[in-house]
């Protein structure tokens, strides 16, 4: 899907999440379960980590790029940039509300507290090789 794969070394999602300052701008490859796939347009995937709990949004451009529905549960390796966005309180908000909308989950606005930084990769391609 997108652009082959074409870094041979690959990270792990845990040193992503534990040193962001060292990936961030940087072209990795990931790899791991994929757990959740958008449900509209198949604009993101989120993979599992290499530790229990965690996981990384993997974002493309939409159209570039559609995950399909099938790959939850599959095995992925992905390569993209890592990207840290800095969020107001106000957009954690409209965010959580519209992935709430798009999976079809409750979601309480008064659950926000602060704003929060968010770390994903910017998908350039991906290789699902069981689809």
């Amino acid at each position: 899907l997108g652009q082959p794969v074409s870094l041979s070394e690959e990270t792990a999602v845990s040193a992503i999440i534990d040193n962001p300052d060292a990936y961030v701008g940087r072209k990795v490859k990931v790899s791991g379960l994929v757990i959740d796939v958008c449900s509209r347009r198949g604009c993101w995937i989120y993979l599992a980590g290499d530790r229990e709990f965690e996981k990384i949004r993997i974002k493309v451009t939409d159209g570039e790029i559609v995950f399909p529905m099938e790959a939850r549960g599959k095995q992925a390796v992905v390569e993209g940039v890592v990207d840290s966005m800095e969020l107001t309180k106000e957009q954690v908000i409209a965010r959580r509300k519209h992935h709430a909308e798009e999976t079809g989950e409750a979601f309480d606005p008064a659950s926000v507290t602060s704003g929060e930084t968010i770390l994903r990769i910017r998908g350039l391609g991906a290789e699902i090789p069981s689809l």
